[in-house]
């Protein structure tokens, strides 16, 4: 277990019947990534940045994690903050940085669609956004559409070349309906340079997935 108290927490928590522990894309390997990421971040950017509020926010920043075809997935990060916050406290974490800590991980999800107002909030959102990119991304998508007994793509038109993207009905669909647009949504310039170099991996891997597929 990690001398971090957080993490500690996090693992308690989970411990106790929590189920995001049993999400393989949102496990404990994830969290780290978007630690380092948040790190990386921070330093690329050369601000002052509360490195104590941020590891809080990336260590609880999926502590309710939710289905992502659930139909309340929008509120994860929410509830999210809300779980965090007596975690946080039983950790020391001072009480004045709390509604910083619900902020940055409420604001941190795609799918809740809110701004970042502070530094520490848009590291953390660009840190867990790059996660879903480059190689780990890709391996993370798979596993998601695997779990949800999606299939890996359309017989007809596999790379949604004439028809909308439909990313629950398909799994190579995600790349157009959500993947290839984070690079733009990056708050930070070092993210989105990572963000641009992984998103043209993508491209690059599909561009070949796809000239196999033809050659079948």
């Amino acid at each position: 277990m990690s001398d971090c108290p957080y993490e500690t927490a996090l693992l308690t928590h989970w411990a106790a019947g929590s189920d995001s522990a049993a999400d393989s894309a949102h496990d404990l390997a994830h969290i780290r990534r978007v630690w380092a990421n948040c790190q990386h971040i921070a330093k690329g950017e050369n601000a002052p940045v509360d490195l104590d509020l941020l590891h809080a926010a990336a260590i609880f920043h999926d502590l309710v994690n939710l289905a992502k075809d659930a139909p309340n997935r929008a509120q994860a990060s929410r509830l999210s903050a809300e779980a965090a916050a007596p975690l946080a406290r039983a950790c020391g974490f001072p009480e004045a940085k709390i509604p910083a800590l619900k902020h940055a991980i409420t604001a941190h999800s795609f799918s809740a669609n809110m701004s970042p107002k502070t530094l520490e909030a848009k590291i953390l959102q660009d840190a867990d956004r790059l996660d879903a990119l480059g190689a780990i991304g890709l391996a993370r998508m798979l596993m998601v559409s695997g779990a949800l007994a999606r299939p890996l793509y359309d017989p007809q038109d596999p790379m949604a070349e004439r028809r909308p993207p439909d990313d629950t009905a398909f799994a190579l669909d995600h790349f157009q309906s959500k993947l290839f647009t984070l690079a733009n949504t990056m708050q930070t310039a070092t993210a989105r340079q990572i963000a641009e170099e992984r998103t043209n991996y993508m491209r690059a891997y599909l561009a070949r997935l796809k000239g196999e597929i033809n050659e079948g």
